[in-house]
């Protein structure tokens, strides 16, 4: 019972598969942290970039606002007529703060698990809908985790905002001091980086966050034993099934070996153990090549052919044996081989004439031809 509560323990680390079903489901490692720093400090570059052009942009709205002839004070239409100036002056500098915004908030959110279109994220489940889930998210471990980093953003947000306003505050009481337009700059462009600075430091948590979002979606996707077991059997096949198909592979290329047999000129031997069936044909190859071999139960069947077709048997075990280990099937001899496959073949061709009565009886090959170092085996 030990073993059995062992083996359902999640302590296999997913595979590829598991994660990419993961994926499919949009299942990914994200990070709120990360897109909410994205969020902030792409406002705040936006409003660095842009900030010059959009405060000049308000002084010369508040200008046209502010500063009415009595015409325009009493004309009834005079507020209708001035949005269309409004508009012109606000609508560039806003449009590239909306672009800037949308772009990094679009790259941080995707940085961390890419971009994924999946339906099964918006369908209804039945685990969503249950008060106990719903208790069980709100107390459970991951409640705290994200209290936890709730309480550490206003940590570090409220120690940086400190930091900050102690650094800038002679320049903050300096600007009461100056005259308008220059102190609504300097204000701007003193918010402006505050407000970056400020941000910034939510990469702090970020930074943390990403490794711990990366690691908690692996732990939450991790596998059993069993699970792993039956995963690899579904993609990779039972192991009977895949034994049975290899089976039925090795008898249909046994099966059309078989059928080279009887095209061969020679079969050489040794005498029992090693057969080899030989042929040559110019016009395919300029040297002998292999049609079928085998060993024991495969070579007695290519003999037992032969005999069937009246193919020449040979017994030259040496050189039998060395074109078994060397040459593949419909692969010319090696090299080495060519003078003592040539002395088989002459052989077999006098015998044909011999048989049909043209010519004398050709003398045996010796059992035990000459064969190089290498192709001995």
């Amino acid at each position: 019972m030990a073993e059995n509560d062992t083996s359902q323990e999640r302590t296999e680390e997913p595979t590829g598969r598991r994660l990419e079903q993961a994926r499919e489901k949009g299942q990914v490692a994200r990070s709120k942290e990360l897109g909410t720093a994205a969020v902030l400090l792409a406002a705040a570059v936006g409003f660095l970039m842009l900030g010059p052009s959009l405060g000049k942009a308000m002084h010369n709205v508040m200008t046209m606002t502010m500063v009415q002839s009595r015409e325009q004070v009493f004309d009834t239409n005079s507020m209708l007529n001035i949005w269309i100036p409004i508009a012109k002056e606000l609508g560039l500098p806003v449009l590239g703060l909306v672009l800037v915004l949308a772009a990094l908030a679009f790259a941080g959110n995707i940085v961390l698990g890419g971009i994924i279109f999946s339906s099964n994220g918006v369908l209804p489940k039945a685990s969503k809908m249950s008060p106990l889930a719903g208790f069980k998210r709100m107390f459970g471990l991951q409640a705290l985790m994200e209290l936890g980093k709730g309480l550490a953003k206003f940590s570090v947000v409220a120690v940086a905002a400190y930091f900050l306003l102690s650094f800038y505050f002679p320049e903050i009481i300096q600007i009461s001091a100056e005259h308008l337009p220059s102190n609504v700059f300097h204000a701007l462009d003193l918010l402006t980086w505050m407000f970056l600075l400020l941000c910034s430091s939510m990469l702090i948590i970020a930074v943390i966050d990403v490794p711990f979002q990366i690691w908690n979606h692996k732990k939450q996707l991790k596998m059993t034993k069993q699970e792993v077991k039956d995963e690899y059997k579904d993609t990779e096949g039972k192991p009977e099934v895949k034994g049975r198909i290899r089976q039925m592979q090795r008898e249909i290329a046994m099966r059309r070996m078989m059928a080279e047999v009887p095209k061969a000129d020679v079969i050489v031997v040794n005498p029992e153990h090693f057969a080899v069936a030989l042929k040559y044909d110019a016009k395919r190859s300029p040297a002998p090549f292999v049609l079928a071999k085998g060993v024991d139960a495969v070579a007695f069947k290519i003999r037992e052919i032969a005999r069937e077709y009246d193919i020449a048997i040979v017994s030259a075990p040496p050189l039998a044996r060395a074109i078994y280990h060397t040459t593949k099937l419909n692969q010319q001899v090696p090299e080495g081989l060519f003078t003592a496959v040539a002395q088989v073949l002459a052989y077999v061709f006098q015998l044909r004439q011999y048989r049909k009565g043209r010519g004398r009886k050709p003398t045996p090959i010796p059992l035990n031809q000459p064969i190089p170092d290498e192709f001995k085996y």
